[in-house]
């Protein structure tokens, strides 16, 4: 397991490392974007454990960057405590996780693990190579979509959102189900970054996303799939 640590205090960076090796992995420490973009470039990672105020640039550019080319690798974002604004655009961008400084030790390695878990958990075999309702086919294995004999070029996320709703057709989500879903951890008080991801899924699968009719509003309760829209 490797892990890059991008985060300029070196204190907090020697803490996180000591937690990876705990977990038998091999950590790689970045104190500038810049050097964490090089070490990138030379090395494949599991996790990355990202500090939003660097010397050279704010992290939430840098995973803005990482989510164009990678959409798999996890990113668990450290925050300063109070900063609700960074969170919520960085879970929006692509971030994975969050945890706001000052931190215990038992929550950080909790949230890693928890993180490479849910990577380890996804490139098992699903049960369904194949899920299809009437004009929408999924390949979760390889991560492909159409709707009507068109592929659909989807996130990550918006992916997973997609394979929950077309596994379970006509089943109720709520908000705060799909995010500790597809997030892996439940972010309490955050279940709007829900809405952002649905919405993009929306523009890319409903004739009018105004007025959904794939993946309907239950006022209320939540979201469902509706089979007969397709």
């Amino acid at each position: 397991m490797n892990v890059l640590i991008v985060e300029d205090d070196i204190d907090i960076a020697r803490l996180v490392a000591i937690q990876v090796e705990e977990l038998q992995g091999h950590s790689y420490n970045a104190n500038t974007l810049k050097k964490a973009s090089l070490i990138r470039q030379q090395h494949d990672f599991d996790l990355i454990v990202l500090d939003l105020s660097l010397p050279d640039g704010d992290g939430i550019d840098f995973c803005r960057e990482l989510r164009k080319e990678d959409e798999n690798t996890p990113v668990l974002m450290l925050t300063a405590r109070g900063n609700e604004l960074d969170r919520v655009v960085g879970l929006e961008i692509g971030a994975d996780d969050y945890l706001s400084k000052p931190f215990g030790l038992a929550e950080l390695k909790a949230r890693m693990k928890a993180l490479l878990r849910r990577v380890k958990r996804s490139q098992k075999p699903v049960e369904k190579d194949v899920v299809e309702i009437g004009s929408l086919k999924i390949e979760p294995n390889s991560h492909q979509a159409w709707l009507k004999g068109e592929a659909l070029i989807l996130t990550a996320k918006e992916f997973a959102i997609l394979v929950i709703f077309a596994q379970h057709p006509m089943q109720v989500f709520s908000r705060s189900d799909l995010l500790n879903q597809v997030w892996g951890i439940q972010h309490e008080g955050y279940e709007h970054t829900v809405n952002s991801h649905l919405n993009r899924l929306r523009k890319k699968i409903e004739d009018n996303p105004n007025q959904p009719q794939i993946i309907e509003t239950v006022w209320g309760v939540g979201y469902k799939l509706n089979p007969d829209s397709l």
